[in-house]
């Protein structure tokens, strides 16, 4: 992953490019950015960045905030880096199905009390958002058309 900010028309932006498993990045654009940027879906914009050495904050999902709130961590999980945080949830968010994500945010409460401050089982070369990966590569636009209308 590598930490970027920039601008989409005009709008500046901080985000993580993570790792599409075929040795290249992609980062989401999110409503605020595209609203921000004045596009819609399948508008060309235009798009600067640069590298940063600042890592924006990750969203954190509402799951993850109530676990580590009633596991009493989340002054820890604020101790741990930026990068650190967006580590820990894309290996939560790196699964499909229900039960393993909530046994990974279990394990996530649990490892950070007993003083772990980053994951250690997932590969961070790889796609880690389901959604849009297959076997953690990337899936081409028209793969995701695809997938979208089945």
């Amino acid at each position: 992953m590598a930490a970027v900010e920039g601008t989409i028309n005009g709008f500046h932006f901080q985000a993580a490019l993570e790792p599409d498993g075929k040795g290249s990045h992609w980062f989401r654009i999110n409503d605020k950015m595209r609203k921000g940027a004045g596009a819609d879906v399948g508008d060309t914009v235009g798009l600067a960045i640069k590298p940063t050495k600042e890592w924006p904050e990750p969203e954190v999902p509402t799951d993850l905030k109530k676990a580590l709130k009633a596991s009493k961590v989340h002054d820890i999980w604020m101790d741990i880096t930026p990068i650190a945080r967006w580590d820990w949830i894309r290996w939560i968010g790196s699964t499909k199905r229900p039960e393993t994500r909530k046994r990974r945010i279990e394990n996530t409460c649990s490892m950070l009390k007993d003083g772990k401050r980053r994951p250690c089982c997932f590969n961070r070369s790889q796609c880690t958002e389901p959604s849009v990966s297959s076997n953690g590569v990337l899936l081409e636009p028209t793969q995701m058309n695809e997938k979208k209308r089945a």
